[in-house]
């Protein structure tokens, strides 16, 4: 039987830890119980820690280690039949919790040398990257610590928009919950298709989501000195459905068009036609969730015209096209 271990540290989020050991230990196990067939362990799941004792997860849950960082690495049952070693979301502040669990990167070392996988959830994949194991690698992680994943750790190619990323041994999920995307992922490498199937119905979970984008706020603040940009921003966000032309909104601001487009990658990283088309389309998404009006109307209280467009547009920023948005997150009545 392969072995999985989680990494478990004080500030985990408990559910990232809990939920990976129930869907791992339980691959196949829930759907041959419900077939009524003898239950066949695919995997065993370890907890481990850095002094094999518990460790007191964000909301003060308490969660039992089997055994050490040490003892993990010092093991040749482990080293024959190890799979792999997953590192939780980190719940707490995480330049904090890195600097105080510095005895995991030791552990995703040893573990890569075996070349076993190597696998991050959420914020976890801070521990990978500060390990050096993502550098030159494809990675993702929670959509919310994109600027701050990529300012600590400028050599991965991060894909912040996707859910799940695969580079050789190095398996990286975003979202705090997206452990069980995890999961389903490497049911599926290990135990193919079918197994990957029969655990996500067994779990009553979607298979193979594919992006965060859908979950994503894309205008997330950034801090900038430029009062100008600000006071355009500002008016943008109330008269985004009403701005035809870069010119006529530079003009507004006693600017030129050139200016503006210059200030504003300045000041966010980004044109100012993409600051606008993120505000309508984050406008769209909501008046989708919230209200009864149809595709053609939310389109055009926002400001397009063109519906093909619009999809188009909506899709690549949301990462679903706005029906399939609306089934997701409309408000049950």
């Amino acid at each position: 039987m392969k072995h999985v271990i989680i990494a478990g540290y004080h500030g985990a989020l408990a559910t990232a830890i809990t939920g990976a050991v129930d869907i791992l230990a339980l691959a196949g196990v829930s759907w041959q119980r419900m077939m009524d067939s003898p239950p066949e362990p695919a995997f065993k799941v370890w907890v481990a820690s850095s002094d094999g004792l518990a460790v007191r997860c964000l909301n003060g849950l308490e969660i039992s280690a089997r055994m050490s960082f040490d003892q993990v690495m010092q093991s040749p049952h482990f080293k024959q039949h190890l799979l792999a070693v997953l590192v939780p979301t980190i719940g707490g502040p995480i330049e904090h919790t890195l600097s105080r669990n510095q005895d995991i990167l030791s552990l995703l070392r040893w573990a890569n040398d075996q070349n076993a996988m190597v696998i991050g959830n959420c914020t976890g994949n801070f521990f990978l990257a500060e390990a050096g194991l993502l550098n030159g690698k494809t990675a993702t992680t929670h959509w919310g610590y994109k600027a701050l994943f990529e300012q600590r750790y400028p050599k991965v190619k991060l894909r912040a928009e996707q859910l799940i990323t695969e580079d050789q041994n190095i398996y990286c999920a975003g979202g705090g919950l997206a452990w069980f995307d995890l999961g389903v992922h490497i049911i599926e490498k290990e135990l193919g298709y079918e197994a990957a199937l029969q655990t996500a119905k067994a779990f009553v979970i979607d298979y193979r989501r594919d992006s965060q984008l859908s979950y994503s706020l894309s205008r997330l603040a950034i801090q900038h000195h430029d009062d100008v940009i600000a006071n355009i921003q500002a008016y943008l966000d109330d008269h985004y459905a009403d701005i035809k032309s870069l010119e006529a909104l530079a003009l507004k601001f006693n600017i030129s068009k050139r200016t503006l487009i210059r200030r504003f990658k300045a000041a966010l990283h980004m044109t100012p036609n993409t600051y606008l088309q993120q505000i309508r389309i984050e406008v769209a998404q909501k008046l989708l969730a919230e209200t009864q009006y149809s595709a053609e109307q939310i389109m055009n209280r926002v400001g397009y015209e063109d519906m093909s467009s619009f999809r188009r547009l909506f899709r690549k920023q949301a990462g679903s096209t706005p029906a399939e948005y609306r089934k997701r997150f409309a408000k049950r009545l």
